[in-house]
């Protein structure tokens, strides 16, 4: 029986974990990257943004074998590391749980390695420099561009776009918004962002702790900080675009030096070359995308960022995307592939809500790390949260639920997170000092 092909639109980390699964199922996958063999290339400056890995990418990389090997080149963080405008800094737990903790992780050493194994497996074909221009969704075909051709088409039985937010895959569904009754909507930020670095210490050390993500929040705009195996951290400025804290204000030497050193002044020390770094690296913005349907006639599917693009301020982007593959995999154990479209259908009726609800609490969390990280109710909750975790380990706050509860929808997270929150502050507003408050009655209030 001849296998069943796979065209796959997008080498990112969704499109070739997808590949690798597939290809474990039995699957003729060929994987198409409109990008050069980034394991060949330098990376470009200011657009490799750290990520977090936690518990939903980790069960994902867990299915297709590679979550062990994936961890060897991970930092645990254990919390957040809060630097005040004064220079004092404290530690926030992401839990109240010592075995909960995220994981810092190159968005490109990622890649490369799900790369590398992909091209270990005989039926996954690589294209590189191969640009996907126009689709024909009915029949699971593509167009690509590539280094010394043109017009090289590719069909399969299915065609899936992980092509990133912007997804020629979704373009084409776009283009039959009336016949697919396709709804697509994008919203950006008034912030961009931009990245900067702590180089190690000259001993190969961590100028500053190593097994945290640090923040500078400062309202309307603040800086985070991730570590990387070498001893150097990742820093990415979230600012606006206008305004005395806009890119498009601190245009100047004079002016940036003046701001960091009224703003970031505990963190100056460490970047003697942010001047430089500043001056060349690009803003980026910051959107995020939602659609639906995800499938067209039973032969095209989008998932990851095409699908359902967020901001990075909860950490689940790529947890999303993989959790997206891990999903897609169980509904094909269930459903199996006589019936594409019936398949499809259950996939995205399965994770659009899901994916809607994390570009919500990714929006939310951005303006929570802003803004409320040093405001004593707020600091007084996260207190008492960590109190519950760690004196009753049933007990999951909202980010727990989130983050370390892989087998709870984003939804359902979503849902009971929010509701936990508005007890918890309201409790909180009631006392000086959570060391008043008896947990075992305060659970019972929230979970009531």
């Amino acid at each position: 029986m001849e296998k069943k092909k796979i065209v796959i639109v997008g080498a990112g980390l969704c499109g070739t974990l997808l590949a690798i699964r597939m290809a474990q199922r039995g699957y003729e996958v060929s994987l198409h990257e409109k990008r050069s063999d980034m394991r060949k290339e330098d990376m470009a400056a200011g657009r490799s943004i750290n990520l977090a890995l936690s518990a939903r990418g980790l069960m994902a990389l867990d299915r297709v074998g590679l979550k062990e090997k994936v961890l060897e080149y991970c930092i645990p963080m254990h919390g957040r590391m809060i630097h005040t405008v004064t220079g004092e800094t404290y530690l926030s737990p992401y839990s109240g749980r010592a075995e909960d903790y995220i994981n810092s992780v190159s968005r490109g050493g990622l890649n490369c390695l799900l790369l590398d194994e992909a091209e270990k497996m005989e039926n996954v074909k690589i294209h590189f420099n191969s640009a996907c221009k126009t689709v024909d969704l009915k029949n699971a075909k593509a167009t690509f561009k590539q280094a010394n051709e043109w017009d090289v088409m590719d069909t399969g039985d299915i065609l899936i776009g992980t092509d990133g937010a912007g997804s020629v895959v979704r373009r084409g569904m776009m283009s039959r918004t009336t016949e697919l009754l396709f709804n697509y909507s994008q919203d950006f930020l008034r912030h961009g962002y931009k990245e900067l670095s702590i180089l190690p210490a000259e001993n190969g050390g961590y100028r500053i702790e190593k097994n945290a993500l640090h923040i500078w929040p400062r309202g309307s705009f603040m800086i985070i900080a991730l570590p990387n195996m070498d001893g150097s951290f990742t820093l990415t400025m979230f600012h606006p675009y206008g305004g005395d804290a806009g890119f498009n204000t601190l245009n100047k030497e004079e002016v940036l030096t003046s701001f960091f050193e009224e703003y970031y002044p505990d963190l100056v020390p460490h970047i003697p070359h942010y001047i430089e770094e500043y001056m060349n690296n690009p803003v980026g913005t910051l959107g995020t995308i939602k659609c639906y349907p995800w499938q067209a006639f039973g032969k095209s599917l989008i998932m990851g960022d095409a699908a359902h693009a967020v901001v990075p301020f909860y950490g689940q982007g790529m947890n999303a995307s993989f959790e997206d593959v891990r999903v897609f995999d169980d509904m094909l154990e269930e459903y199996g592939d006589s019936d594409w479209n019936l398949l499809f259908e259950k996939y995205q009726d399965a994770r659009a809500e899901n994916a809607n609800a994390i570009a919500d609490l990714a929006i939310d969390n951005f303006h929570e790390m802003q803004n409320k990280v040093n405001d004593p109710d707020f600091q007084k909750k996260r207190k008492l949260e960590m109190k519950l975790e760690q004196e009753h380990p049933e007990y999951y706050s909202k980010y727990s639920l989130v983050t370390f509860k892989p087998e709870l929808s984003y939804a359902e997270a979503m849902k009971k997170g929010r509701n936990q929150d508005d007890k918890l502050l309201d409790i909180v507003s009631k006392v000086q000092d959570i060391s008043e408050l008896d947990s075992s009655k305060v659970l019972d209030q929230i979970l009531n």
